[in-house]
C-alpha cells in the first residue's frame, strides 16, 4: 500500500502521519491493502476552483476524490485507486463546530474520500448513512492502534 500526502495549504501544522495512518486502516479494512491512493490538502480557493471544474458546483467542499479507476485511466495501473483532495479551511471550520480536533477531520475526510474511491456513494440516504458509519468504524481502528 501506498499513500502519498502532499499539502500546498498554508498550514504548517496538519500532521500527515495521522492521515495516512487512516486511509491505510481503511484500505486494510476494506481488503485492498495494496491500493494506493494519493492525497492532496489545500485551501478553499482551490478546492472550490476544482469544484467548479469538476462538479460544476462554485463554492469550497471539504473534500473531493478523483478516481483512477474508471475512465480513460481505468487500465493505467489496476491498485492506483486516485487522488482524495481536502481543504484544510473546511476542515478547520468543520471541527470546531464539530467540537473536535482538526487532525480527526481531516482522518475524517480522508476516510470519506478513499471510500468514495473504493466506490462508495453519499448521494442517497443509505449511501450516506453506510459511508458514516464505515467512517466512524475506520476512525476508530486509528484511535485503537
Amino acid at each position: 500500500m501506498r499513500v502519498q500526502i502532499r499539502r500546498t495549504a498554508r498550514k504548517s501544522r496538519i500532521a500527515l502521519a495521522p492521515i495516512r495512518e487512516a486511509i491505510e486502516k481503511t484500505l486494510d479494512g476494506e481488503k485492498r491493502p495494496e491500493a494506493e491512493v494519493s492525497v492532496l490538502i489545500v485551501n478553499d480557493v482551490r478546492i472550490r476552483a476544482l469544484n467548479r471544474q469538476y462538479r460544476g458546483i462554485d463554492a469550497p467542499t471539504d473534500v473531493l476524490s478523483f478516481s483512477m479507476t474508471e475512465g480513460e485511466f481505468a487500465n493505467l495501473h489496476p491498485e492506483t485507486l486516485g487522488d482524495v483532495v481536502i481543504s484544510a479551511q473546511r476542515a478547520e471550520s468543520q471541527a470546531k463546530a464539530a467540537g473536535h480536533g482538526v487532525t480527526d477531520e481531516l482522518k475524517l475526510l480522508a476516510i470519506h474520500g478513499t471510500l468514495h474511491l473504493l466506490g462508495y456513494e453519499d448521494e442517497t440516504a443509505s449511501g450516506r448513512a453506510r459511508m458514516l458509519r464505515l467512517g466512524r468504524k475506520y476512525l476508530r481502528r486509528v484511535e485503537t492502534s
